[in-house]
């Protein structure tokens, strides 16, 4: 008699799941307790890194802090992706998928606490031993996938090969390098991050993985309003910063409204987008749209960082010039624009934001802070604003269908 199998909302209660891959067509597929507490951990290290390069930009070290921010959160990033692509194919929850989710969880906390030698002073041995705790569970996990899914063995075992001859190599750079100059350093790491991001058409050039297109869409979705939140977090500790010192007044009040109101409708133009619909009907776009996400996830994390410099910058004295900080917060919102164009079209076609619009706030955008000096940097924020309130209002009314004839 065959072996029923176990419903998966039961299969934590159960010691062993044999793993097999899941049906691309389950319905209701949505993230599990499991992949959420997955996440809270990577609050942890957006928070350091958003906190690192804030305080670059008060500094005034952007240019030489931005390498590092981008390595860093290249790390973050990259691990988070691969736990979520993975589970989407062959989440079991079962006692060993958890046990190595949680091995994972303790790589990413040790990766975050290696942010800030990272960014101060280019050690990156804290980072790189998180990134190979991470790396040595998702390993264990597709070699399971290899012993108990026939069908996908071939695949799997690409994975964990490809996975472990990267890690390897990383482990080299972090004892060959050192006496390399600091952009020979960032070649050969950019180097090392295109090896990794090569492995998984490599793998599944035998037989591609069975990832819930719905499934992916709502976990991007998550780790976007994870980026968001921490915007919200970095804006209240400057927010407390100068409440605590006695010297808010009305423009204070005015950058922090801006603030939030920016960030929400960050939100609301990022779930314009029915992404879940696009992946369905075109899953062969999945890697540039996955891979591209970097941009868009870095874009919002480093907002982060210039609000929380902006608001810093009323109360306390900074080195960084107000113009600079300005662009701090417009750069990343005109790259976010676009890359929402960039990524979105290919996959969704013309129901996508009109180039136009999209181009045209971004430019719009960069041109705000050159108004810095002439009016407040509160006010910057407000205009930097209203472009992408214009950007919604306009897509709403474009999107809106035509009334019937009466």
């Amino acid at each position: 008699m065959a072996k029923k199998s176990v419903p998966h909302a039961l299969s934590g209660l159960v010691p062993v799941v044999r793993m097999r891959a899941r049906s691309i067509e389950e319905p209701g597929r949505v993230s599990s307790p499991l992949e959420l507490l997955f996440d809270l951990t990577f609050v942890v290290a957006v928070s350091s890194i958003v906190t690192q390069l804030a305080h670059a930009i008060a500094e005034g070290h952007v240019a030489t802090a931005l390498p590092n921010y981008l390595m860093v959160f290249f790390a973050i990033w990259w691990a988070w992706l691969n736990f979520t692509w993975f589970a989407s194919a062959y989440d079991t929850d079962d006692v060993p998928y958890r046990l190595l989710t949680m091995l994972q969880m303790g790589g990413v906390l040790v990766l975050a606490a290696g942010v800030p030698s990272a960014f101060g002073e280019g050690d990156y041995g804290l980072v790189t031993l998180g990134y190979f705790i991470m790396r040595l569970a998702l390993v264990a996990q597709w070699l399971r996938a290899a012993a108990q899914d026939p069908d996908g063995r071939t695949t799997a075992l690409r994975y964990a090969l490809g996975i472990a001859v990267v890690q390897a190599l990383w482990i080299v750079r972090l004892f060959t390098t050192q006496g390399l100059p600091f952009g020979g350093q960032v070649a050969v790491f950019a180097l090392l991050a295109v090896a990794e991001m090569a492995v998984p058409p490599w793998a599944e050039r035998h037989r591609r993985t069975n990832w819930h297109p719905h499934h992916v869409a709502e976990r991007y979705s998550l780790f976007t309003i994870i980026l968001l939140g921490e915007s919200v977090l970095a804006s209240s500790e400057g927010v407390q910063s100068i409440v605590s010192a006695g010297s808010s007044s009305g423009e204070f009040v005015l950058i922090a409204a801006s603030g939030l109101a920016l960030l929400f409708g960050l939100w609301w133009v990022y779930f314009l987008e029915p992404a879940h619909e696009g992946l369905e009907r075109n899953r062969r776009r999945s890697y540039f749209w996955g891979y591209g996400h970097y941009v868009i996830f870095a874009a919002l994390a480093a907002l982060g960082a210039g609000l929380e410099v902006s608001v810093e910058a009323l109360g306390h004295h900074i080195e960084a010039p107000p113009v600079a900080v300005a662009y701090a917060i417009a750069i990343p919102v005109a790259v976010f624009l676009v890359a929402m164009w960039v990524l979105y079209r290919p996959l969704l076609g013309p129901t996508v934001i009109p180039p136009a619009l999209s181009l045209g706030a971004a430019v719009a955008v960069l041109l705000v802070p050159l108004l810095t000096g002439a009016v407040p940097l509160a006010v910057v924020v407000l205009l930097i604003t209203l472009v992408i309130a214009a950007v919604i209002a306009v897509t709403i009314v474009l999107r809106r269908p035509p009334t019937p004839a009466t």
